[in-house]
């Protein structure tokens, strides 16, 4: 999967699933200060990633994971793992 498409379905289900305004979803927006994404979020977000890109998160794999091109990194590293 191309990274862009990674990025593309991660905003999507931040808009659609978690109701995060899209002018605060940026490459290096904090995902917690910025965004706004709580440990309540963080469980939607294992939920709707293992349903939209087949794996599960692993909670100590993203300890180091703060902003959203992070996260997007951390995502391509699992699909091409």
């Amino acid at each position: 999967m191309e990274r862009k498409e990674i990025e593309e379905k991660v905003k999507e289900f931040l808009i659609d699933d978690l109701e995060i305004e899209e002018e605060k979803i940026a490459p290096d927006a904090l995902l917690k200060e910025d965004m706004g994404i709580d440990s309540l979020d963080f469980v939607d977000i294992v939920v709707i990633v293992e349903k939209k890109f087949g794996f599960k998160i692993k909670p100590e794999e993203m300890a180091d994971v703060k902003t959203m091109s992070q996260f997007c990194d951390y995502i391509q590293s699992k699909l091409t793992a």
